[in-house]
């Protein structure tokens, strides 16, 4: 099957669910208020790409590249990341709800997530080194055998990371999020 190659095109409000994206390398598009609820995407290559007030959720990402791809504003729900193309993963999320995604065994390393809903997202086995959890609510969120080191928490909040199960190393938290480091322990901190 030959791939195409398309590059430099903005997409605005279509619908790659009644008409799915063309498999290909997608190189700085722009892709505008997009519907891909449930839209398979394997196989597609995202390069340079920004997804702006998309709807993604429960995307068949099958080896999907994302490589310097952007989100913002976008529903995000119940994506499975660890099934893209990892080579080159590189990611970052603003204002997006990512509730009920796994990253699990994927590398995140240094990803920028702003404003982000994290709500019951699994991590485990993730390496988000140096990522960055920027006003991020993270409830219920799983971090088992995860490497956070020298990530940023200082602004997330309802997280809960078992230091004796994850690598945690020059991680950053804040003295109010000092709890979510302590859960298993079941002890009040006043």
């Amino acid at each position: 099957m030959i791939k195409e190659y398309i590059g430099n095109l903005v997409f605005n409000h279509n619908d790659f669910t009644a008409l799915p994206l063309a498999t290909g390398e997608y190189e700085n598009c722009t892709f505008i208020s997009c519907e891909f609820s449930n839209a398979d995407i394997t196989e597609i290559s995202f390069i340079d790409c920004r997804f702006d007030n998309c709807n993604l959720s429960m995307a068949k990402l099958n080896n999907t590249a994302l490589r310097g791809t952007g989100f913002k504003g976008c529903k995000m729900l119940g994506l499975n990341f660890w099934k893209c193309n990892q080579f080159g993963l590189t990611v970052s999320f603003d204002n997006c709800n990512l509730s009920h995604s796994s990253f699990y065994r994927t590398k995140f390393k240094k990803t920028s997530f702003k404003n982000v809903n994290l709500q019951e997202v699994d991590f485990t086995e993730c390496d988000l080194s140096g990522s960055l959890f920027e006003n991020c609510d993270l409830t219920h969120a799983i971090f088992e055998r995860s490497i956070i080191e020298k990530a940023d928490f200082r602004t997330a909040t309802n997280y809960s990371i078992n230091p004796e199960t994850n690598r945690i190393k020059k991680a950053k938290f804040s003295m109010s999020g000092i709890a979510g480091l302590l859960d298993k322990h079941d002890i009040e901190i006043e």
